[in-house]
């Protein structure tokens, strides 16, 4: 007997009502897993992408301090800021990741088997992608340790012996940046008191800028730095287009490290590129204002000084201030890296031959500080959980709370790192060595220590560049 109009239409419905029940579950849930791993992929991509981009700072380092620096010496700069990067990373594979994110062992440091030469990085069966995610997450943190430990070679640049800085190079990649990077970002003891240091001012910039200073010391000034009456002489470096090369790939760089420590937050992007952006032009434009008034010409080395004082002031409050505040801490930072430099050069007599440590220390330091004055917790509250975002900084009417935990862990970064590089160097000056001889800075570390030039088709003379007069007896330090 043939089936009735009404009971197909009837087999029909129950036909698609039992489709939809089945089928549309399984496709949202197959959209929604697809969802995922387009996100996935597009924060692996990203942190990829902006761990380039620090990484091609290393450029800018050596370009930088290059140019601010004798041709003598030039294959030996080069040499040591390859050299950082290449065994920070080794030695960051193999331990600091694992000190700075394993499991948190009384909020001092890290600790977990599985991050041991980083054996969690290796790619499952279980198809969840998590080990690329992880992979992405070292070479990101990667990039800054080899950053923080690139810091220290302009600050002992042209008097250092490359082995000595090849093992100090070592140690802050596997022992230093890792704990303190742990009590920042790590959940150690500074991130559970409310520190709040979004790219790194103090983790990276201060961390390298406070061993340079240690390094500074511990090796002394260069020969015929100072007269014996304690006057500075100036020692110009040999190439200012290089300098202003690196500061321009520098600030390039830069927008991998303060966007790209967005992580996944890519509705911030634009943000933080704009807030560092305009603390970089500010600091430039004070440094050149404040050298031009003292010197009566503006003075490209100090402005170039000042864009990067800038970038590092706007590092750690990137994604916490609004615009008008990046300008006013890239203008402070201008003004404080000049009198900065002729304080250590001048008055404290520390040999700092590009001004790293007042640079990266002095303005890292009050970028830091700027948090707890103008950190605006709607602002910062988009990027972070609302139970752990900071409290509004003293010029949004949160009086001194946030200020006092952002001093905290400034001090106890700055007497940390201070104290175990100052030990750190002694037992590399008593061992292998800190300082070259007197004979191989007048003929150049290239030739004493390559035994190349890096100007081959150029006749230079041993003493290019040299203050005249009788050197002091500048072998000192500590």
């Amino acid at each position: 007997m043939p089936m009735s109009t009404q009971t197909r239409r009837r087999i029909h419905r129950i036909a698609l009502v039992t489709f939809a029940l089945v089928l549309v579950p399984w496709l949202a849930q197959a959209a929604e897993d697809v969802s995922y791993v387009n996100q996935q992929s597009g924060d692996i991509l990203w942190l990829v992408i902006a761990g380039t981009l620090v990484m091609f700072m290393q450029a800018g380092f050596a370009m930088l301090e290059t140019g601010l620096t004798r041709a003598k010496n030039a294959t030996n700069i080069m040499a040591k800021n390859l050299l950082d990067f290449c065994f920070g990373a080794l030695l960051f594979w193999a331990v600091g990741y694992c000190i700075m994110y394993g499991d948190d062992v009384g909020g001092l440091f890290g600790w977990s088997s599985k991050w041991v030469f980083s054996s969690a990085l290796v790619p499952g069966g279980d198809g969840s992608g998590q080990a690329f995610q992880e992979s992405a997450n070292w070479y990101f943190q990667m990039v800054f340790a080899a950053t923080a430990a690139t810091i220290v070679s302009g600050a002992m640049a042209e008097r250092t012996k490359l082995i000595g800085y090849l093992f100090y190079s070592i140690i802050i990649s596997a022992v230093l940046y890792p704990i303190t990077g742990h009590w920042i970002w790590g959940g150690g003891w500074l991130s559970n008191l409310g520190m709040r240091d979004f790219a790194g001012s103090t983790v990276v910039h201060s961390v390298g800028a406070w061993a340079a200073l240690a390094g500074a010391i511990m090796v002394g000034p260069r020969l015929g730095k100072y007269a014996k009456d304690g006057t500075s002489r100036a020692i110009p470096g040999h190439n200012i287009v290089l300098a202003a090369l690196g500061t321009f790939i520098l600030w390039f760089g830069w927008y991998g490290f303060n966007p790209g420590s967005t992580l996944t937050q890519f509705d911030g992007l634009a943000y933080v590129a704009v807030t560092t952006t305009l603390a970089a032009a500010a600091g430039g434009v004070v440094a050149l204002a404040v050298s031009w008034m003292n010197y009566g010409k503006p003075d490209l080395s100090m402005t170039l000084n000042g864009v990067i004082a800038g970038l590092v002031g706007i590092t750690a409050p990137c994604a916490s201030v609004a615009p008008w505040a990046a300008v006013v801490i890239g203008a402070v930072a201008g003004v404080l890296v000049f009198y900065s430099v002729l304080f250590f050069d001048q008055v404290v007599k520390i040999d700092d031959p590009v001004g790293a440590v007042s640079v990266h220390g002095v303005c890292g330091a009050w970028g830091t500080l700027s948090i707890g004055l103008f950190g605006s917790r709607s602002i910062d509250i988009l990027y972070w959980d609302p139970n752990t975002a900071i409290h509004n900084g003293l010029f949004y009417g949160g009086g001194l709370t946030q200020l006092g935990i952002q001093a905290a862990g400034v001090v106890a970064v700055f007497a940390f790192t201070f104290i175990v590089a100052l030990a750190m160097f002694a037992i590399i000056r008593a061992t292998v060595g800190l300082r070259v001889t007197d004979e191989e800075q007048m003929l150049g570390l290239d030739i004493g220590e390559h035994g190349s030039n890096a100007y081959p088709d150029f006749q230079m003379s041993s003493t290019a560049n040299t203050p005249t007069g009788p050197p002091a007896d500048n072998r000192g330090g500590l």
